[in-house]
């Protein structure tokens, strides 16, 4: 008889530890969605990638080569980012880290020979970094694409997309632009 009352007590408490287990072990949405690493990163004017997510949400326009120009190009004209002054944003080439603060700031020279109005210089943001590593912590597919990433303050991936501008995913972007916290 008492091993009828105990059996479903000890039952009730295991399911709640394995809830339990499952809520702390669960990874949040932060971790999910990803988050930029710490790359070495600056604006061509010399302002540290932190100055760029100034707003609470920013759009990343992300590419790795420059095959993706057409797609990044599609976002900026498709979200008619150069008419809203409501969206906060920028582009990120990710670039292979060469090393050396001299080979970085060479590649920073061509960028800027390329970006030679000081507003085109404003929204560049390249990132020195190994582009696997960043792939992998924000979570994305590979380089086979461009990516739009919305960011937080923090560099907290909030919403993501990838390739030719979409007006769905353009959407889903812009709701997650404007909604409040993070």
């Amino acid at each position: 008889m008492t091993s009828t009352i105990w059996t479903p007590t000890l039952a009730w408490i295991a399911a709640a530890t394995g809830a339990l287990v499952l809520a702390v072990a669960t990874p949040n949405e932060s971790n999910v969605m990803g988050r930029l690493p710490s790359p070495t990163a600056n604006r061509l004017e010399q302002q540290q990638l932190s100055a760029a997510l100034h707003a609470g949400r920013t759009l990343a326009l992300v590419g790795f080569n420059s095959s993706h120009r057409g797609e990044i190009r599609s976002w900026i004209d498709g979200l008619r980012l150069r008419q809203d002054s409501g969206i906060a944003w920028f582009k990120m080439p990710v670039l292979n880290d060469p090393g050396s603060e001299d080979a970085r700031s060479a590649i920073e020279r061509q960028l800027m020979a390329g970006h030679s109005l000081a507003s085109q210089r404003s929204r560049l943001v390249p990132v020195f970094t190994d582009p696997a590593d960043f792939i992998r912590a924000a979570g994305l597919s590979g380089t086979d694409h461009a990516s739009v990433l919305v960011l937080n303050r923090d560099g907290k991936v909030l919403a993501r997309a990838e390739g030719q501008y979409d007006p769905a995913k353009a959407q889903a972007l812009r709701e997650t632009l404007s909604a409040r916290g993070d």
